[in-house]
């Protein structure tokens, strides 16, 4: 749908296209969110496509493209940090990228706080003794690293490649989660190193064990059985819409993500989620086994189809209704009620404050900031922002 001046406001799909649009201009039982976009429509453009894939594909693609305003659009394009683990090498090494490849590296994420992340790696650096320098050559002088007891020093060939791998398989575990495995191959080893009278090396891997004992208390342990699994809830104020995003992975919720949507009062709970999922997951390279949503949306299995073929694995698109997992969904749901009224009690405490700087009567609903900036008297720029109802306009 077009406006007189050639913008997309917006981007729809249907199997009948006639019958699609003729709810838009009926008299009666429109929103006043349909009554104001079909007040702007001029003309329509539309393409025609061989199945429903097709079509939703192309709907995420020129939503994402045209950000058209009446669509249900994502503000925040945040990239998440994952670490990776490049297994191709032949001493590989972990470090935090944002940038996921189809290389046939590891990849363990995303991480919600780039500060979990940071700490995950420089434990493992510091109590495991891969190599931290990113372009590694053999039979080179070794680094400070090697000198104080931090690397193995594959580049002088003091580790055989079995050693050196066996130290990445541990690491490997710990960021899935198996922590009990991880702990009873160590155990074995502090045993081992104890009979041979290995005092110190057993001591050493017993410091390890108690290192990653604590570290893994830090994460908090969910009973979802499946490895990774998003879990998205939702709520919604006069003003606000707010999506909240749980990342579960390898059973352990690693962080949580919200997105504030705002102009869809008129829309349902199932449109959001709806168009939430086709923006947020529709060409992401980070695509879980199962998002959990609260009820069943529109096109639920061809999109979970569209995303299992991009995931190249079987993805599942749930709305449970008992246990566990309802509960967790429940959880997401109530956080993002939580972080909606935080959201308007900020802004609430601020206006109050101000009203009461200012000595105004009432709350100041619009607010008028001006800004002039100029060089030596001349080329003078002014700007001017606007706060009207708790919102910028």
């Amino acid at each position: 749908m077009k406006d007189k001046a050639d913008n997309i406001i917006y981007v729809g799909k249907a199997i009948s296209l006639k019958n699609r649009v003729r709810q838009y201009f009926r008299k009666n039982n429109k929103t006043a969110r349909i009554e104001k976009m079909v007040s702007l429509i001029d003309h329509f453009e539309y393409i025609v496509t061989d199945n429903e894939a097709e079509a939703l594909i192309l709907e995420c693609n020129l939503i994402k493209k045209n950000r058209p305003k009446f669509n249900v659009l994502l503000k925040d394009d945040k990239s998440y940090p994952y670490i990776k683990v490049d297994i191709k090498e032949e001493y590989p090494s972990v470090y935090i990228t944002r940038r996921l490849k189809h290389d046939g590296s590891k990849y363990f994420g995303p991480y919600a706080n780039s500060g979990s992340a940071k700490e995950m790696v420089d434990f493992i650096k510091k109590r495991f003794k891969i190599r931290q320098c990113r372009n590694f050559k053999s039979n080179k002088r070794v680094c400070l690293n090697y000198h104080i007891g931090r690397c193995l020093g594959p580049c002088a060939n003091d580790v055989s490649k079995e050693e050196y791998m066996k130290q990445i398989e541990q690491i490997m575990m710990l960021l899935e989660g198996k922590i009990e495995g991880i702990k009873k191959e160590l155990e074995n080893d502090m045993k081992d190193a104890a009979i041979k009278q290995k005092y110190e090396e057993a001591a050493t891997i017993r410091d390890k064990i108690i290192a990653i004992e604590n570290i893994s208390q830090k994460q908090k342990v969910s009973n979802i059985n499946a490895n990774d699994i998003d879990v998205i809830g939702i709520a919604r104020n006069e003003l606000y819409v707010c999506v909240e995003v749980f990342f579960v992975r390898g059973s352990k919720m690693i962080g949580r993500e919200h997105y504030f949507l705002n102009e869809l009062r008129d829309m349902t709970n199932k449109e959001i989620i709806s168009g939430f999922i086709k923006q947020y997951y529709v060409g992401n390279s980070n695509i879980p086994s199962k998002i959990m949503i609260e009820e069943e949306i529109e096109d639920e299995g061809i999109l979970a189809d569209i995303l299992s073929g991009e995931a190249d694995k079987k993805v599942e698109i749930k709305s449970p209704k008992r246990g566990e997992k309802l509960r967790f969904v429940e959880m997401a749901k109530n956080n993002a009620k939580v972080t909606l009224e935080n959201n308007a009690q900020d802004k609430y405490e601020i206006l109050s404050e101000l009203k009461e700087i200012l000595n105004l009567d009432k709350f100041p609903n619009k607010i008028e900031t001006f800004d002039i900036s100029n060089i030596s008297g001349t080329n003078i720029v002014a700007g001017m922002c606007v706060l009207q109802d708790r919102k910028n306009k």
